[in-house]
């Protein structure tokens, strides 16, 4: 197993916060998305591979914890690992941490299915993305997991 590698570092910004003062669930979203295409990247599947080859990636399902608020001025961090690679999918964990404290303040799921753009259907990973994805793989104790 592999350790969680950062894929994001950003800032909370006022206009991030709704009106109860902390970061809007919207923004939650944002960050993680930004760290899953700095994973993609790291794994080789960019922006100019997925253009020139007609392909693409699809969330299929997202699945959110919130543990801790965050405020504006907070700098945060977001690392990812991967759980499980499929011949046609990936799902991968992102974990949020304010990086002054270390806490988590939340945690994401993600699915992900390698898409065909011409015929708008699935299709296998290449072998050398899913090797990477394999070497990325982590133990990780998700939220909603039975216990």
């Amino acid at each position: 197993m592999s350790e969680m590698v950062e894929t994001y570092r950003g800032t909370v910004y006022p206009w991030h916060c709704d009106h109860m003062d902390h970061m809007n669930v919207m923004w939650y979203v944002g960050k993680f998305d930004e760290g899953t295409w700095n994973f993609f990247s790291t794994l080789g599947v960019t922006p100019s591979y997925l253009r020139d080859n007609g392909r693409g990636m699809a969330a299929v399902d997202q699945r959110i914890a919130y543990k801790r608020e965050l405020h504006a001025g907070d700098t945060v961090a977001v690392r990812t690992g991967v759980i499980e690679v499929r011949d046609k999918s990936i799902r991968f964990v992102h974990e949020m941490r304010n990086a002054e404290t270390g806490e988590i303040s939340a945690i994401t799921l993600l699915t992900g299915v390698f898409i065909d753009t011409a015929a708008r259907k699935s299709c296998a990973l290449p072998e050398d993305f899913r090797g990477r994805a394999e070497k990325m793989k982590v133990a990780y104790d998700l939220p909603w997991q039975d216990k």
